[in-house]
């Protein structure tokens, strides 16, 4: 395999998101990788325009599709919400700026409660109830998972 090819791989890795390729030709194997909690970075979050929140619909799903009750699930100490979405958790809108809650902040339905970013869009993730935050339970810059709890809400 030659240089211009792996540089290649390496530009599709980047420009992909992916975590990890690897491409067999011939008897040659490479394998490039990348510790994506390292690694993403958002230059300049300003620069990216939210898509449109991430809100629950009467029907018992979000606007992308997934339905709510898979993510939320009630405990003896609130209900978690959990992430929508796989990607990096933001607490505010830039690094400069104040949270949009935090432990004791009273929310409301349809209230921007964090972002998190996916293929480099920024997208704000809203409550879907009224309430209080318990608990937050991710730290800013956290590369979040499908389905990981976010915040406790009471």
């Amino acid at each position: 395999m030659n240089i211009k090819n792996i540089k290649q791989l390496a530009s599709l890795l980047d420009e992909s998101g992916l975590s990890a390729i690897e491409v067999k030709e011939g008897d040659s194997t490479i394998r490039l990788e990348r510790n994506i909690i390292n690694n993403t970075v958002i230059n300049n979050p300003q620069n990216y325009a939210p898509t449109a929140p991430l809100m629950a619909l009467d029907d018992g799903h979000f606007a992308n599709g997934v339905k709510t009750s898979d993510d939320i699930s009630v405990t003896g100490m609130g209900r978690e919400f959990k992430s929508p979405i796989i990607g990096v958790f933001y607490s505010s809108p830039t690094p400069d700026s104040k949270p949009f809650v935090k432990k004791g902040s009273k929310i409301k339905k349809g209230d921007t409660i964090c972002i998190i970013e996916a293929m480099k869009v920024l997208n704000e993730i809203s409550s879907d109830c009224d309430g209080e935050i318990l608990e937050v339970l991710c730290e800013n810059g956290q590369v979040v998972e499908y389905g990981l709890p976010l915040f406790r809400i009471g």
